[in-house]
């Protein structure tokens, strides 16, 4: 029997999978992108998030918390983002539960509105290098020098 498949989004690359349109797909599973399981790491502020396609992606609670899908961040349309900065050290002290979808971060400088799908999660860790460089390009254009967390 074939896989079926769907188009999940045109930014996410899963195992190669592609059909001759180009856009990427994923085969139709409930839970395919349901963490298998979610470790925060306190002192080295890291969460460890699993899936069920067997990636594991290890993302810093600073990169969490620049990409935070809430208003404050993404602002209420396109091109309203607004750059964070001096995140450097910021840690998660709570994850609580949103229905059986996704999870809201808090973190320790107060922000605890982000509703992070595992969707999300799963773009989050996918492309986190490209995001990451992203981010940084940003924050040097607006003349701020990131201070290393430690």
């Amino acid at each position: 029997m074939e896989t079926e498949y769907s188009v999940i989004s045109p930014n996410v690359q899963l195992n190669g999978l592609r059909e001759k349109t180009g856009f990427h797909y994923i085969p139709i599973v409930t839970d395919y992108f349901t963490p298998t399981e979610i470790k925060l790491h306190k002192q080295s502020r890291i969460l460890e998030v699993s899936f069920h396609d067997g990636n594991t992606f290890e993302l810093s609670c600073e990169y969490l918390r620049v990409y935070s899908p809430s208003a404050e961040v993404q602002g209420h349309g396109p091109g309203q983002q607004v750059l964070q900065y001096g995140k450097e050290r910021v840690n998660v002290w709570a994850i609580e539960p949103v229905g059986n979808y996704a999870v809201v971060l808090k973190f320790d400088d107060g922000h605890d509105t982000g509703i992070y799908s595992w969707e999300l999660l799963y773009e989050l860790g996918a492309n986190k290098d490209r995001y990451w460089k992203s981010y940084l390009d940003r924050l040097q254009n607006a003349g701020y020098q990131r201070r290393e967390s430690t």
